[in-house]
């Protein structure tokens, strides 16, 4: 069954409450606030395998994402839980590189189409985990799909940065994570599914 995912479902990454210096609040919105300090926010809950959908936007420049399957214990997000890459790819650097566009398995894969979105507007996104499988959908078009368990994502990760993080990628289930990236970014009607046998 779907639900809401509120306020009260998130918190301070290696923090026990809501960081209100970092994100704002509006009805269902959650603002990160460009000017604050870099605190991302992290389900109370860990999840499994899962269907998440929300709404997204970006300013001009803008940068985030959302990372999956994370053990806060171990450290910063990135070092266990692969992300959804969300990018203002016209006026970004890291729009230049596949690897770091939006709609990629951060750092790792490429979209499979070009995934420039018009900043400050808002887009529907669907990151769909299941076992090792993982889908990634923008604007109701399937962007990205792998098995994080395949040789192929092995392979890419031990060239990668994230070679030296021997979770990474690896857990069965973790946290979900909104990554402040030091830009605004909007996030709202945040719904998840936990999939049967979870």
């Amino acid at each position: 069954m779907e639900r809401e995912l509120t306020v009260a479902d998130w918190r301070g990454y290696a923090q026990g409450q809501f960081p209100e210096s970092a994100w704002s609040v509006d009805g269902d919105v959650l603002r990160a606030v460009a000017a604050g300090p870099r605190i991302d926010l992290i389900s109370r809950e860990r999840f499994r395998d899962f269907v998440l959908s929300f709404d997204w936007r970006l300013p001009r420049g803008g940068n985030s994402g959302v990372a999956y399957r994370v053990n806060e214990e171990t450290g910063p997000a990135f070092q266990t839980g692969p992300s959804m890459q969300l990018l203002d790819d016209e006026h970004h650097q890291d729009g230049a590189d596949a690897l770091t566009s939006c709609g990629a398995l951060g750092g790792l894969m490429a979209p499979w189409h070009d995934q420039r979105r018009s900043a400050n507007a808002y887009h529907g996104s669907r990151i769909v985990v299941n076992g090792s499988l993982v889908e990634y959908w923008i604007d109701d078009r399937q962007v990205l799909g792998c098995d994080l368990a395949s040789d192929e994502v092995r392979e890419r990760i031990a060239r990668s940065r994230f070679r030296d993080f021997p979770q990474f990628g690896r857990l069965r289930e973790g946290h979900i994570v909104l990554l402040h990236r030091g830009t605004e970014a909007w996030f709202r009607r945040l719904r998840i599914e936990v999939l049967q046998g979870s």
